[in-house]
């Protein structure tokens, strides 16, 4: 059997094929059966085998998407950095980054589909991570991406005059932020919205860390 390849972002819904959104709602059922599973019973007590029952595939279905079981809960860790970058784009250029930023971080981390299920989803995933070295290693993953593609969003706000490494610097930052408020809220047993939530964490994390940059003092 050839190695299967790793999971790797899509491109966006506009310029996906039919067969690209089957393939990618197919992930997405695998995603969510992994971290129902890791959830419930640990990494150490999940097989593939598992998630592919779970989810509802044949087991070859599995292995043409993910290497490996814990690669599968990639897409849906992915979307939530997909849905705070969509926001974060529906600002028009020109708009203070401060109050853009912040206005996009709560947004994703109090709407409905995040309350309902990602965010539960979410802290069981990074919970499970704790002693999941390889769990851990795609949480990681997901984050690079994210900070990666934030970066021509940044750019579009900013203009490209602005200074590169500035802009990198933000969306470094700005990814931390969001990182940091889930990997917090996911020790404890707080409440998906008002005082000690992922939201409100997120942009305390994104004062903090980006307060004194040039880009947002302009």
């Amino acid at each position: 059997m050839r190695s299967p390849r790793p999971y790797s972002p899509q491109a966006g819904p506009g310029a996906q094929s039919l067969t690209e959104r089957r393939k990618a709602a197919t992930q997405l059922d695998i995603a969510r059966a992994a971290c129902e599973l890791f959830a419930e019973h640990g990494p150490d007590g999940t097989t593939a085998e598992d998630i592919a029952h779970r989810a509802g595939v044949a087991l070859r279905t599995f292995y043409r998407y993910f290497r490996n079981k814990q690669e599968a809960v990639a897409p849906l860790l992915a979307g939530g950095g997909d849905a705070w970058r969509a926001l974060l784009a529906e600002e028009d250029p020109g708009t203070p980054l401060a109050e853009a930023l912040e206005r996009a971080v709560t947004r994703s981390l109090s709407g409905q589909q995040a309350v309902e299920e990602g965010l539960e989803v979410t802290r069981g995933l990074l919970r499970a991570a704790a002693d999941d070295q390889a769990l851990r290693a795609v949480w990681y993953r997901v984050n690079q991406d994210s900070e990666e593609n934030l970066v021509p969003v940044i750019t579009r706000l900013v203009g490209p005059e602005a200074d590169a490494l500035e802009v990198r610097l933000l969306a470094a930052a700005a990814t931390d932020a969001i990182r940091v408020s889930l990997e917090l809220w996911s020790t404890t047993d707080a409440p998906v919205s008002g005082p000690g939530s992922p939201a409100e964490l997120a942009v305390r994390c994104l004062r903090d860390l980006t307060g004194a940059m040039p880009l947002l003092l302009d």
